[in-house]
C-alpha cells in the first residue's frame, strides 16, 4: 500500500457523476485514511432542491461547505478524503479556510462521458438536467491551488490509482 508522507486530508472535486462517490472511498482506503460522503453534509433543504431538478445557490452551499471544511479541519496532521463538488474557486476558498492544508483532486472527463455514466447510476438524487449547470459553474483548480486534476475515463481503479499517483508528488500538507 503506498502512503503518503504526512496524509493529506483530499476534496475529491467535479461536477456530477464524475465519478466522486465511487473514487472517494477507493481513494481513502488506498491511502489508509477515512473516508466522508459529502452528500451526506447536506441539509435536507439542500437534497430537496436538487431533487426537484433547482440548482443551489451560494447561500445554500455555505453551510454545506462550512461543515465539510470543519471536518476536514478536525482530520488536518491526520489525513481523510471527502467529497464535494467545489466547483467554484471561492467553494474552495471557503473550504480551505477552515482547513488550510487540504488539497483537492478534481475528476475532469468528457461531458459526453459523464452524462452516460449518469443516466446508469441508481438512486441518485442529481438529475442529468443539472449537469449542464454544473458545467456552467466549473471554475478549473488555478495554477495557486493545491491540487491535481485526474482523468475520469477508465476503470474506478486506474483513475484511483492516476490520483494517488498524482497526489504523492505533491509538496508535504501543513497542518
Amino acid at each position: 500500500m503506498q502512503q503518503l508522507r504526512t496524509p493529506h486530508v483530499v476534496v475529491v472535486m467535479g461536477v456530477a457523476g464524475t465519478g466522486k462517490t465511487t473514487i472517494g472511498p477507493l481513494l481513502a482506503a488506498r491511502l489508509g485514511v477515512p473516508y466522508a460522503e459529502g452528500d451526506d453534509f447536506h441539509p435536507p433543504a439542500n437534497i430537496a432542491k436538487m431533487s426537484a431538478g433547482t440548482p443551489l445557490t451560494d447561500e445554500d452551499r455555505w453551510p454545506w461547505l462550512d461543515a465539510i471544511g470543519a471536518w476536514a479541519h478536525g482530520r488536518a496532521g491526520l489525513g481523510g478524503v471527502v467529497s464535494s463538488s467545489a466547483l467554484k474557486r471561492s467553494y474552495r476558498d471557503r473550504l480551505r479556510a477552515a482547513a488550510p492544508g487540504v488539497v483537492f483532486v478534481h475528476l475532469t472527463g468528457d461531458r459526453a462521458l459523464i452524462e452516460e455514466r449518469m443516466v446508469h447510476r441508481q438512486g441518485h438524487f442529481m438529475p442529468t438536467a443539472l449537469l449542464d449547470s454544473q458545467f456552467a459553474t466549473l471554475q478549473p483548480l488555478q495554477s495557486d491551488e493545491a491540487g491535481v486534476a485526474v482523468d475520469v475515463s477508465g476503470s474506478p481503479e486506474e483513475i484511483t490509482e492516476r490520483a494517488v499517483t498524482a497526489l504523492t508528488a505533491l509538496p508535504e500538507p501543513t497542518p
